[in-house]
């Protein structure tokens, strides 16, 4: 391409699903975890885990940091789905009902707001069944970079 050639612009949907891509290949805590991406758009993100042996409590139930874990995934990949660089500023969560061994939980993360440099995105971890296990909100601070240079809305 040509310099100053006019570059077509992606669809919000379509960078948040190119920035969640390059993100997954950078996390390397999630793919210890097992996190699989699911679903992508440019106002929400989805992630799986399935729960192994290797995830379970002393009280033979999905870990509750694990599950935060997986919850933070969604929304960091939610928050982040603009292509501008955010991190965390403060979350909680909350544990409805225990994860069980073999079960595929998913994390659904929508964006509430997003202002200038503050943002405010809630997460819902269910079971397949559509059992509610946990409910997560996380506020985000935005950065003043791009996760990936160069993409342009």
């Amino acid at each position: 391409m040509t310099p100053g050639a006019n570059v077509t612009a992606l669809e919000p949907a379509d960078v948040a699903r190119r920035v969640a891509g390059e993100m997954m290949l950078r996390d390397l805590a999630s793919a210890l975890l097992g996190i699989r991406l699911e679903f992508v758009d440019d106002k929400q993100v989805t992630v799986s885990m399935a729960i192994t042996e290797r995830h379970l409590n002393g009280h033979g139930s999905c870990h509750g940091g694990l599950l935060f874990a997986l919850a933070d995934t969604a929304f960091a990949l939610a928050c982040n789905g603009s292509n501008q660089a955010a991190v965390a500023a403060a979350a909680t969560i909350d544990f409805v009902s225990p994860g069980e061994l073999g079960e595929v939980l998913n994390a659904t993360a929508t964006m509430r707001v997003q202002g200038k440099r503050l943002g405010v995105y809630d997460i819902e971890v269910t079971a397949a069944d559509g059992r509610l296990v946990a409910l997560f909100r996380g506020r985000s601070a935005r950065l003043s970079r791009a996760v990936i240079e160069g993409l342009k809305p």
